[in-house]
């Protein structure tokens, strides 16, 4: 039999500057989509909000329908930067609502996502990194040096950047402050009689944004332009074989006509062979940039603020933890809040028993760490390290946020048992299963409290991928399989994805005894994706789950998943999978995990053995 074609590559629309002209920018999204469509999503770099100060009670001009429900966004779009007279207030609410980090954008409304600050997400099998704002003294509208020092931990990590979206062009060669010479911008070695004039002119470049680019090496740098299109010969990077295409765009509706949008049909780098990475155009140039980047300092830009100052520590400990950037006098985050941390002794930041007692008493991780905290009354910490200080300072519990409560699974949780921790990523981490069915039962836990890992950001949602990866190897050593399953309801607290691992001599018998389990109580299980693509198979569950159901769903080992949709009032069993899987391994005695329960030392063995085999496979490794 043929092997099946691959996939197509992902349709982007990129778009510049839209200064709040919405309707006309998606009149001509819809438009172009109809006529040379579909196309899986809309990039806008630039700046996305009217320049002009709308009424104070209500979002000025085309923003309005949009956010109120009298327009419809037409495809997914994605924008970056939250300048514009109207753009805190307007996306305030949006900031307050969001759960944590949230790399993948923050809803604004249907098919409309903020991309903050700076991060890398997943979209259609594209690698896309992200710096949103514009450098300036801080405040609304500008990065932080956080973002940046983000992204240069993201440039440290394995594989290949797809899309890098900015705001600004690149710095041109020039000296700042009439001392220092800064890497030569976008047009240098470039055909200077193709170029605008406009992209000459040394106003508005931007010498971080050279710095990192220099560093991420994309394959694709987006930009919004002073007002014109450029598209630079590709060049090769310095140190890397691939080479990367700068596309700067015009804003929405420019008088000049100059284009504004822009479609790319990339193929992902992780799918594609060597030979292809590696090809060089014809008309390629060597790398713009005439000397290394250099540490250009965001000037006196404090943090930006957070809503999970957690999850800040976790991502940014990434690059220091690496490096050896710190001189073990500031707290490891892994280690106060869940008790463990992978690397052990050669981790690079304090692992204090004491301070891990005062988090458990919710005192804010930031005061232990540096003994004063910057959000303020914000903050729902407490700040102190007398017990009778911290119960007087801390937030009433319906006050707190969910990982303060009594959640089994939050790292940050009083609650956790953190001996059962096996492995612990940045979006996942993974678990020894309370009263496991089998020895190698576990977990794929999120970090941050999700009540589903279908809802999870497209990055955690490759880290997944990865422990999945795994975990398959890992059981295949021993002869088995993995069987993965989730069951949704509306009082689901924190996901967690469980994976138990069957004989491969059982594996082909799994989806007959589950259809039949599911018949005799009354229920149908369908099938999402019909060729065993697993990945498909989740993203289809991903863009069709609307939130609000319940659902029970299971991961066969040949990747194809069965999936049922609860009804309103539907009662459906909570321990259904388990129950499934006992009867296949004749451990019907086992269904129930109260039934299984082990003494810690117990568990603790039982973590240490996983752990030792596992280790060789271990995405956190």
């Amino acid at each position: 039999m043929a092997a099946a074609p691959p996939p197509a590559p992902p349709r982007i629309l990129l778009a510049g500057d839209a200064h709040g002209r919405l309707h006309q920018l998606f009149k001509r999204v819809k438009s172009v989509n109809q006529s040379t469509g579909p196309f899986n999503a809309l990039l806008c770099v630039g700046q996305f909000f009217s320049p002009e100060v709308g009424e104070e009670d209500s979002p000025p001009g085309d923003f309005a329908d949009y956010l109120e429900g009298r327009a419809a966004v037409p495809i997914p779009t994605y924008f970056t930067g939250d300048y514009g007279p109207t753009a805190p207030r307007l996306l305030s609410k949006a900031a307050a609502d969001a759960r944590g980090f949230a790399p993948g954008g923050i809803q604004i409304c249907p098919n409309l996502f903020w991309l903050r600050g700076s991060a890398l997400f997943n979209l259609h099998g594209l690698s896309v990194a992200y710096l949103s704002g514009k450098r300036g003294l801080g405040g609304p509208g500008c990065y932080s040096q956080d973002d940046v020092d983000a992204l240069r931990a993201l440039a440290e990590e394995p594989g290949i950047v797809d899309l890098f979206l900015t705001y600004p062009l690149l710095a041109p060669l020039t000296k700042l402050d009439g001392t220092n010479e800064w890497p030569a911008g976008v047009v240098n070695g470039a055909d200077t009689s193709k170029v605008p004039p406009q992209v000459l002119e040394p106003q508005g470049y931007d010498p971080v944004v050279a710095e990192l680019v220099t560093e991420i090496k994309p394959r694709y740098h987006i930009a919004g332009t002073k007002g014109v299109f450029y598209s630079r010969e590709p060049y090769v990077n310095d140190s890397s074989l691939h080479v990367t295409r700068f596309i700067g765009l015009a804003n929405v509706g420019n008088k000049e006509k100059q284009k504004f949008i822009h479609a790319i049909s990339p193929t992902p780098a992780s799918t594609m062979s060597s030979a292809d990475i590696h090809a060089r155009p014809p008309n390629a140039t060597l790398s713009p940039y005439v000397a290394p980047a250099k540490s250009v300092p965001v000037e006196d830009t404090p943090k930006r603020p957070a809503e999970n100052t957690d999850l800040q520590y976790w991502r940014y400990d990434v690059k220091r933890q690496r490096q050896g950037q710190n001189d073990g006098s500031l707290l490891c985050f892994k280690f106060t809040s869940s008790g463990s941390c992978p690397r052990g002794s050669n981790c690079n930041f304090k692992h204090d028993e004491e301070a891990r007692e005062h988090c458990q008493r919710n005192v804010c991780f930031e005061f232990l760490n540096k003994g004063k905290c910057g959000k303020g009354p914000e903050c729902r910490f407490a700040h102190s390290l007398t017990e009778e200080a911290a119960v007087r300072d801390a937030k009433p519990r319906s006050d707190q946020r969910p990982v303060e409560s009594s959640c089994w699974f939050c790292l940050s949780s009083p609650d956790v048992e953190s001996h059962l921790v096996i492995s612990i990523g940045d979006g996942y981490y993974c678990a020894l299963a309370k009263g496991p069915l089998v020895p190698e039962h576990v977990l794929v836990i999120p970090v941050e409290h999700f009540p589903t890992t279908i809802t999870m950001p497209a990055e955690p949602e490759a880290e997944l991928r990865r422990y999945k990866n795994a975990l398959g190897k890992y059981f295949e050593k021993q002869g088995k399989a993995a069987v993965y399953f989730e069951w949704v309801s509306q009082q689901s607290r924190h996901a967690n994805l469980q994976a138990v691992p069957v004989p491969l001599s059982k594996a082909a018998s799994v989806e007959k005894i589950f259809h039949l389990a599911a018949k005799r109580l009354g229920f149908e299980l369908s099938v999402v994706n019909p060729d065993g693509d697993a990945n498909q198979g989740r993203e289809l569950l991903r863009s069709q789950y609307d939130s609000k159901s319940g659902l029970f769903y299971v991961e066969l080992p040949d990747g194809t998943l069965l999936l049922h949709m609860l009804g309103s009032r539907e009662k459906f069993p909570a321990q259904f999978g388990r129950e499934v899987l006992a009867g296949l391994l004749s451990m019907a005695d086992r269904a129930d995990w109260r039934n299984c329960k082990l003494s810690k030392e117990e568990e603790i063995k039982m973590v240490d053995d996983f752990k030792q085999g596992f280790r060789e496979f271990d995405p956190a490794e």
